[in-house]
C-alpha cells in the first residue's frame, strides 16, 4: 500500500514538472534571481560582522568605516529586493501558465468525454476537480517555487559561508540538522493521505450542494429538508474530521522544526564563544555565524511548510490528472466521411447495447427508415425508446451490429456531420446563460433576423418573447433563468425549426405545453417534418395517430409495428396502451 502510495506521488510528480517544463526559461531565471536573493542575503551577515569589528573599545570606533558598510548594506538590500521580486514575478507566471494549462485540458477532455463518464459521475464532484482541486494546486505550487528554491539555496549557501570562516563550528551546525530532516519527513509522510482524503471528501461536499441547489424545488415538495441536512452534516462532519487531522499533522511542522532549530543556535552560540575567547575568531564572526545559524535554520521552517502544501498540491493534482486521463469517446478515424446530401435514409441492423453488462436492453433491434417517414416510438417507461435516440446521435456507440444513414455506418462518419444532419428537442430543454437571440441561432449563427423571427412564429414563442424586458436581446440566466417550462421548450422547439436539418428527433417535444399550444406546434411539427424523416418519442399517443411507422417496444425489442390503424386492428399492446389512455 505504501509502495502505491509513494508510486501515485512520484507519478504525478513527474506529471506536474512535464507543464512546468513548458516554462523552463522562467524557471531558469527563477533560480538564477534566487540565487542572487540568497547570495545578497547571506553577505550582509558578513558586512554586519565587519562593522561589529570596527567598533573596537569606548572611544574608539571607525566611524567611517561603519558609515561605508552602512552604504554597502543598503545597496545590498536593495539588489536583494528587486531580485526577489523578479523572482516572484517568474515564479507567479509559471504556476498561473501551468494552471491555465491544466484547466483548459481538463475542460477539453471534458467536451470529449463519453457521456456514460459523465451519467456516472456527480457533476458537483467533477466541478470541485476542475476549481477547487485546481487552486489548491495552485497554491501548492506557488509556495513551492517561493519557498522551495530559496530555501535549498540558502542552506548550501549559508553552509559555505560558515565553512570558509570556521570548520568546527560548521560541524556542530550539519551534525544537528538530520534531526530536522527527520522530523520534516516523519510528518509529510502523514500528510498526503489526510490531504487526499480532505480533497476527495470537499468533492462530494460539492456534488451535494450542487445537485441540491438545481433540485431545491423538489426538495421542498418533498419536505425533505431535514433529510438533506442530515445528509450534508455527515459529509461535512467527515470533512471537519479530514480537514482537522491534515491540518493538525501541517501545523506541527513548524513547532517542531522549530525546536531543532533553537538546538543548533544554542549550539553554534556555546561553541562560537569558546572559539572567540580563545582568539580562534573575532566577535563579528561569532555575531555573523550566529546570524547565519540563524538563516541556516529558517529555510527547514519553510521547507517543511512548503513539503506538507505540495502533499496537498500533489493530492489535488492526482484527482485532476485522472480526469485529463480518462479515455475519451472513440475517437474519429482518419478517413471518417463527412455526411452531406442527406436525404434521411436511415437503417438499424442486428443492433445490441446495454449501459452495463449485468443489465441487457437492446437486443437484435432492426429497423429500416425510408427517407420521409415518420417513426413514432412508444412503450412503457424504460422499454429502450431514448436509448434509441442516443444510438441514432451516437452519444453512446452500439455493443454490436451497425447503424447507417445514407449506407454509411455512423461509425464511420464524422460525429460533427451526423448529429448536424439532426435537429433534436427534448423533454429535457437546455438554454445557455445569454440573450434570447443567441440561444435561437445557436443552430445556424449566420441566420437573419427574418428568418429568426419566422421560426420563433412558427414554434408560437414570438408572442411571449415580444413582450420581455428587451424582446430577442433579453438575457437569460442558466438554464432559462425565470422562463416557464413551456416557454423554455418553445425556444427550443424555435431553435430546431430555424435550422431545419434533414432529420429530426422529438422526444417528448411538447411534454411541458399546454395543450391549446400544442396543437399548433403539432401543426407546425406537421410542415417541418414534411419530405424530412423524423423520429418521435411520446407518451401521448394522441400525438403520434399520424405517424407512417409506429414501433411498440417493450424491454428493448419491437414487439409490433404499423400504422396506427393496423397497430389498432392487430388488438395487441398498442391497442391495449391506446385504450387505456383514452377509456372513460
Amino acid at each position: 500500500m505504501k509502495k502505491e502510495k509513494k508510486k501515485n506521488q512520484s507519478e504525478t510528480l513527474k506529471k506536474v514538472l512535464r507543464y512546468i517544463k513548458r516554462y523552463r526559461w522562467y524557471l531558469i531565471l527563477s533560480l538564477f534571481f534566487a540565487v542572487i536573493t540568497v547570495a545578497a542575503t547571506l553577505y550582509i551577515p558578513v558586512l554586519t560582522g565587519d562593522a561589529i569589528d570596527y567598533i573596537i573599545d569606548e572611544g574608539m570606533v571607525n566611524f567611517s568605516a561603519v558609515f561605508a558598510i552602512l552604504i554597502k548594506i543598503g545597496v545590498v538590500i536593495g539588489v536583494t529586493a528587486l531580485a526577489q521580486w523578479l523572482m516572484n514575478v517568474c515564479n507567479n507566471k509559471i504556476t498561473y501558465e501551468v494552471i491555465q494549462d491544466i484547466r483548459r485540458e481538463a475542460f477539453a477532455k471534458m467536451e470529449i468525454l463519453p457521456l456514460k463518464f459523465i451519467d456516472g459521475h456527480s457533476h458537483g464532484e467533477l466541478v470541485s476537480r476542475v476549481i477547487a482541486d485546481v487552486d489548491q494546486f495552485a497554491d501548492g505550487l506557488l509556495m513551492g517555487f517561493s519557498q522551495l528554491f530559496t530555501g535549498v539555496i540558502t542552506i548550501l549557501g549559508t553552509l559555505l559561508f560558515m565553512l570558509a570562516i570556521n570548520v568546527k563550528i560548521t560541524l556542530v551546525v550539519v551534525l544537528i540538522t538530520p534531526v530536522s530532516l527527520f522530523v520534516a519527513s516523519f510528518i509529510a509522510k502523514r500528510t498526503y493521505k489526510m490531504f487526499l482524503l480532505q480533497s476527495s471528501t470537499r468533492g462530494e461536499q460539492t456534488a451535494l450542494i450542487n445537485e441540491m441547489i438545481e433540485n431545491q424545488k423538489v426538495v421542498q415538495a418533498f419536505s425533505k429538508e431535514a433529510d438533506v441536512l442530515e445528509n450534508f452534516d455527515e459529509i461535512n462532519g467527515r470533512l471537519e474530521k479530514a480537514s482537522l487531522q491534515a491540518t493538525f499533522f501541517s501545523s506541527i511542522t513548524n513547532p517542531s522544526t522549530r525546536f531543532v532549530n533553537s538546538l543548533v543556535y544554542t549550539g553554534v552560540g556555546l561553541v562560537g564563544s569558546f572559539c572567540a575567547m580563545n582568539g580562534m575568531i573575532t566577535v563579528g564572526q561569532l555575531s555573523c555565524f550566529l546570524s547565519y545559524a540563524n538563516q541556516y535554520t529558517k529555510p527547514f521552517n519553510e521547507i517543511s511548510g512548503v513539503v506538507t502544501e505540495l502533499q496537498n498540491a500533489l493530492a489535488c493534482a492526482e484527482r485532476i490528472f485522472a480526469l485529463i486521463e480518462e479515455e475519451p469517446q472513440i475517437p474519429e478515424s482518419a478517413d471518417a466521411k463527412v455526411l452531406t446530401d442527406v436525404s434521411g435514409k436511415v437503417e438499424l441492423k442486428d443492433v445490441y447495447f446495454s449501459y452495463t453488462k449485468d443489465k441487457k436492453l437492446i437486443e437484435d433491434f432492426n429497423l429500416k427508415v425510408e427517407p420521409g417517414q415518420r417513426v413514432a416510438i412508444v412503450g412503457p417507461t424504460g422499454c429502450g425508446k431514448t436509448t434509441i435516440i442516443n444510438l441514432l446521435m451516437r452519444f453512446y456507440d452500439v455493443d454490436s451490429g451497425s447503424i447507417q444513414v445514407e449506407g454509411n455506418d455512423i461509425r464511420n462518419v464524422t460525429r460533427k456531420s451526423l448529429r448536424g444532419s439532426y435537429g433534436m428537442v427534448l423533454q429535457e430543454t437546455w438554454l445557455k446563460a445569454g440573450t434570447i437571440r443567441e440561444n435561437l441561432i445557436m443552430g445556424k449563427p449566420d441566420a437573419t433576423e427574418e428568418e429568426m423571427i419566422e421560426a420563433a412564429k412558427a414554434a408560437h414563442a414570438h408572442s411571449f418573447i415580444k413582450r420581455l424586458p428587451q424582446g430577442y436581446d433579453t438575457v437569460i440566466g442558466e438554464d432559462g433563468g425565470s422562463l416557464s417550462a413551456g416557454q423554455k421548450q418553445l425556444l427550443c422547439i424555435a431553435r430546431v425549426m430555424l435550422c431545419l436539418p434533414p432529420m429530426l428527433i422529438l422526444d417528448e417535444a411538447t411534454s411541458s405545453i399546454d395543450t391549446r399550444t400544442e396543437m399548433k406546434i403539432q401543426n407546425a411539427f406537421a410542415k417541418m417534418m414534411k419530405g424530412r424523416t423524423s423520429f418521435i418519442v411520446a407518451h401521448r399517443l394522441s400525438t403520434i395517430q399520424e405517424a407512417d411507422v409506429i414501433l411498440v417496444m417493450k424491454d428493448g425489442k419491437i414487439m409490433e409495428q404499423g400504422n396506427h390503424e393496423e397497430l389498432l386492428a392487430k388488438n395487441g399492446f398498442y391497442a391495449q396502451l391506446y385504450n387505456s389512455q383514452f377509456a372513460v
